[in-house]
């Protein structure tokens, strides 16, 4: 699945709105002078507003689960806009809203 490569300056939200973060982006591979994310990558989510009736809470953490096919960094497949995610406790997507458009991948 092709698509822009997300940095540590992408605009990541959780579907209910919770700003997602990178907690150690790859620092060896930069695009528009920043670091990339890879599948390896968790992300920590701050701010998720869901807090369902009796349910499991809000987004706190989130982790890759589809990266590119042909493009890697240190090992790890690059996390591209169309990457797929699923964050914990509440099983729901990230949302790659803004990433630099520059650098494709496959």
């Amino acid at each position: 699945m092709p698509g822009f490569i997300v940095h540590l300056g992408a605009t990541v939200l959780c579907t209910h709105g919770g700003q997602a973060m990178p907690t150690a982006p790859n620092p060896r591979v930069l695009v528009s002078g920043q670091p990339i994310v890879t599948l390896t990558t968790p992300y920590v989510v701050a701010g998720c507003p869901f807090v369902p009736p009796g349910g499991n809470g809000p987004c706190v953490t989130a982790q890759w689960l589809i990266g590119a096919t042909r493009v890697f960094a240190n090992g790890a497949p690059v996390i591209v806009q169309a990457s797929q995610s699923i964050c914990a406790p509440t099983g729901t997507p990230l949302m790659i809203l803004v990433t630099q458009t520059r650098v494709t991948a496959t």
